[in-house]
């Protein structure tokens, strides 16, 4: 898209910018992206549109619920992707602040019944040299956070994850502590085995950009993955490649502002929630929250596919995945992708009448 196309503030911002910059963060950001991805894919294979989405969901500052029967590899592609990731840079001390909070690049939560919210947030601590109280941070203080089996624990801990995965902070004994900016909570259950499981409640839903379900690979890609544990291949595996923390909060920021998502894109995405809302088989709709989480999504989907701009392809691709998990059906009103793509077809025909003047 050429300076002449945009809006006049636009194009005036950006002819202040070297072009060299201009022409080098897009494809900078999209490097970065497919770092991560060909990270992942070292250690998951035959998993390619989940990574991609996953990586989309990272950049997108939103969260991932991946869901199947064990040993599927969820857990692996959520600890692959958060090891990926490192933290080159220590942040300078707030004014009044001795020291930083450690965050730590990744973490790992066992969810089980038992489990405490004071297990994931932190609990203060009695120090008796001192006669006060201290607070020892939780797991929940890191930029990746994998929260294994989410739906094994109970309602009252899935709650103390919401404060955290809707404002990136916490709240204990009246004193809130930040989290990192890049806090990302990707979440694994077993929609099979059902006893001992507490549903995941709509709103804690609602805070997952993608719900993911990850089916059985291909022949040739299960084959791959024996050979690729036997004693030979582990010996001359390669190093996974890594992305710094630094990189991808760059990344993000140039996405939301290089590429461009047009006034009838929204349009769509706003006729689209307000037609699953009025259909009668649909007894909840989607939130307005879950349109906002959506746009990075799109700009970064649409990066990916070497674009400055969010087509069509990019709302046909994410929006069921983004909807499927938030919405309540009314009973017997059949499958949620398919309604869900029949309420899209009389917006996204609008859309492409839009685009073609």
């Amino acid at each position: 898209m050429s300076l002449a196309q945009m809006p006049s503030t636009t194009a005036e911002a950006m002819s202040d910018t070297p072009t060299t910059a201009i022409a080098q963060s897009l494809p900078s950001a999209r490097a970065v992206m497919r770092r991560l991805i060909d990270a992942v894919r070292t250690e998951v294979m035959g998993r390619d549109e989940v990574i991609e989405l996953c990586v989309i969901a990272l950049v997108a500052d939103g969260h991932v619920l991946l869901e199947d029967f064990p040993g599927s590899g969820k857990t692996t592609l959520a600890k692959t992707l958060g090891e990926a990731i490192v933290d080159t840079q220590t942040p300078e001390p707030e004014a009044g602040v001795t020291s930083m909070p450690e965050i730590s690049a990744f973490r790992r939560i066992q969810f089980t019944p038992d489990l405490l919210p004071s297990d994931v947030t932190g609990v203060p601590i009695f120090d008796p040299n001192d006669n006060s109280f201290h607070f020892r941070r939780g797991p929940l203080f890191a930029h990746v956070v994998l929260a294994d089996e989410i739906n094994r624990t109970s309602p009252k801990v899935q709650s103390a994850m919401l404060e955290a995965m809707g404002e990136k902070q916490i709240t204990v004994d009246d004193t809130t502590y930040p989290l990192g900016e890049l806090f990302f909570v990707i979440a694994t259950q077993n929609p099979l085995d059902l006893a001992g499981t507490y549903p995941l409640p709509i709103p804690q839903l609602d805070r997952f950009l993608f719900k993911l379900k990850m089916d059985p690979i291909e022949r040739d890609a299960e084959l791959q993955v024996l050979n690729a544990h036997s004693p030979s291949s582990a010996k001359t595996r390669k190093a996974v490649p890594r992305i710094s923390r630094t990189e991808l909060l760059e990344a993000r920021s140039t996405l939301a502002e290089m590429v461009e998502i047009s006034p009838a894109i929204k349009t769509a995405l706003v006729d689209i929630s307000r037609a699953l809302r009025s259909d009668p088989r649909v007894l909840q709709g989607n939130s307005t929250r879950s349109m906002v989480l959506l746009l990075p999504a799109l700009q970064a989907a649409a990066a990916l596919d070497d674009r400055d701009y969010v087509s069509a392809a990019d709302i046909e691709r994410l929006l069921p995945r983004v909807l499927g998990h938030r919405l309540v059906l009314a009973p017997a009103a059949g499958d949620c992708h398919t309604i869900i793509c029949e309420v899209m077809a009389q917006p996204m025909e609008q859309l492409a009448r839009s685009t073609l003047r």
